[in-house]
């Protein structure tokens, strides 16, 4: 239990840290913005899919997890 604890920490203060970057505005004026998601504008209405922001999040992710489980 003590080792599901330590990880539920770190996971928070990574998301914590994140946040705080992403908030300060450092991330934010790439991250959602990348060539390849998708943007569709017509007339009043629009509609927005960051799919490669998606994929590379879902890397990023990926990645960290296979850091803590080894």
């Amino acid at each position: 239990m003590r080792d599901l604890g330590r990880v539920l920490v770190v996971f928070g203060g990574v998301i914590a840290i994140l946040g705080l970057v992403l908030w300060s505005g450092i991330g934010g004026s790439w991250l959602g913005r990348l060539p390849g998601d998708i943007r569709i504008e017509r007339g009043s209405s629009s509609f927005y899919f960051p799919i490669v922001t998606c994929i590379l999040v879902s890397v990023v992710l990926t990645l960290i997890m296979s850091l803590f489980r080894r």
